[in-house]
């Protein structure tokens, strides 16, 4: 399986939101709070998953891993959505990980 970068998320975030954005809030720095929001109440809704189901169903039962798996992608679209609202380049967010992974390897030795 190869791997599916935030490049092809962005990209495919950008027709979505083309398709409707007749409906929905318009991608612009303005309404990035609003969608910062709106993520983390789909990160609410993963940790009901988890919650509700507990940790080794996500690892046994399928319907309640595709459920945890689909809520995710929920946290992601929105997540890119923030990315797209504040015009955030797949090379700025690599980058700034790297950096913070760098200090995280050092930071509790």
């Amino acid at each position: 399986m190869e791997d599916f970068t935030v490049n092809e998320m962005l990209e495919m975030q950008r027709k979505l939101q083309e398709a409707y954005k007749d409906r929905w809030q318009s991608i612009c720095p303005e309404n990035g709070k609003d969608k910062l929001l709106w993520m983390i109440g789909e990160v609410g809704e993963v940790i009901d998953v988890v919650k509700k189901n507990g940790s080794q169903s996500i690892v046994e039962d399928i319907q309640v891993r595709t459920h945890l798996v689909e809520e995710m992608a929920d946290v992601l679209m929105y997540y890119n959505d923030v990315m797209l609202c504040y015009g955030i380049a797949a090379d700025e967010l690599k980058h700034a990980y790297t950096e913070k992974i760098e200090r995280n390897m050092t930071r509790w030795k």
